[in-house]
């Protein structure tokens, strides 16, 4: 017994909003991550250290392609009528003022995010000019509320990791991490420093969470 082939779908998560399959599943798709770095200048070593700043949203791209022409019937439908439902997807929600968050979905892979490009390409046309094929190269941008991440954050056991800039002390990483200087002592403990002025520049330090 044949498999059914699964189609592709998106759906705009506006309520109410049904979603809406692909006429043809896409040949292959790509997903894209990327993390951004400060880097630390430290004088005397070869190359400078890193430090983690943020992620970056990932993307979801592909090209989707369309084709009215072989459609029973004289009368050629035009192809835009489907890829329509796609490119919609980048305007703007008069109730949002802004596009709405979308799904892509496709068998175990699923993408939240806003259409964040959509270029259109009309390959074929019929008699009196009505495009009946076309390719559509799509870009989805990764949308996330930031609640789970902030509060991940925020959390007792979060720890994180400090690289030492020459001209810092204890009290102004504090200031930065915890945005009160008076707060070096749980930094120090953590890191067992006794003396708060003998820190040094390219010194990984552990900042734990306080209350």
């Amino acid at each position: 017994m044949a498999q059914q082939l699964v189609k592709a779908q998106i759906q705009s998560l506006v309520p109410n909003k049904p979603a809406f399959k692909v006429l043809f599943n896409p040949k292959e798709y790509r997903l894209s991550k990327s993390n951004q770095f400060s880097e630390v200048a430290i004088p005397g070593l070869s190359a400078p250290l890193l430090q983690f700043g943020r992620g970056d949203a990932q993307t979801l791209s592909m090209q989707l392609f369309f084709d009215t022409y072989d459609q029973p019937g004289i009368t050629k439908v035009d192809v835009r009528t489907h890829t329509e439902k796609v490119t919609n997807l980048m305007k703007i929600d008069p109730h949002l003022h802004a596009p709405p968050v979308c799904q892509f979905s496709w068998s175990n892979l699923i993408f939240i995010g806003v259409l964040q490009q959509a270029e259109l390409r009309c390959t074929l046309f019929a008699h009196n000019g009505v495009p009946v094929r076309a390719t559509l190269d799509v870009t989805f941008k990764e949308f996330s509320n930031g609640s789970t991440e902030t509060g991940m954050l925020q959390s007792a056991d979060y720890t994180k990791q400090y690289i030492v800039r020459p001209g810092d002390t204890l009290s102004s990483i504090a200031a930065f991490e915890y945005e009160d200087p008076t707060k070096w002592r749980p930094i120090a403990e953590k890191n067992n420093i006794h003396n708060p002025l003998a820190i040094r520049a390219g010194q990984v330090l552990v900042i734990p969470a306080i209350e």
